[in-house]
């Protein structure tokens, strides 16, 4: 199995996942083909987001969609999974964890602060992840994540909170 990049001849694997994977709202076709998924990809090519795909034999079995979104609460940029769904003929077999370990590494190549995930419909699998359950998000705990809370302990070590107070 392979994990890369989305492109644009990846879009009838796709659709046909996408097809399975929404609860919420219909995918229609022609909005996908002409709209949607050339802006998905423009806007993974710009470093806003990542699309990737995980690749068996030839053919998309899964894929990974996740924006990054700038924040005031961390103080920077996070990576917030919004679509992640593997073909049925191989759950079970190590790809959405595939992706989602790409998608990991990719947000410590950009430095994101975090990476978020929703856990509405695949609570377990996150859990196996060894996930942290986070309001209604569940932020990764991998190196990203030691490293934003070891940023946040340095800011607040006690030298730190003498300048502050010093500078007050």
């Amino acid at each position: 199995m392979t994990i890369r990049d989305a492109a644009p001849s990846d879009a009838d694997d796709v659709y046909r996942l996408l097809s399975g994977f929404v609860t919420s709202y219909g995918p229609d076709r022609a909005v996908f083909d002409d709209v949607t998924f050339p802006r998905i990809i423009e806007t993974a090519a710009d470093g806003r987001a990542e699309f990737l795909v995980a690749e068996q034999a030839s053919r998309v079995v899964g894929y990974l969609l996740a924006l990054r979104v700038p924040t005031l609460f961390a103080g920077g940029m996070i990576l917030e999974l919004l679509e992640l769904t593997v073909d049925a003929s191989v759950r079970g077999r190590g790809t959405g964890s595939a992706l989602i370990r790409a998608a990991q590494a990719r947000a410590r190549e950009a430095k994101d602060i975090e990476v978020t995930m929703p856990t509405r419909r695949a609570a377990d699998f996150y859990h196996g992840l060894h996930a942290r359950r986070l309001s209604r998000l569940t932020d990764c705990t991998d190196d990203v994540w030691r490293a934003y809370i070891a940023q946040r302990w340095a800011a607040a070590s006690p030298a730190t909170m003498r300048r502050r107070s010093a500078a007050s």
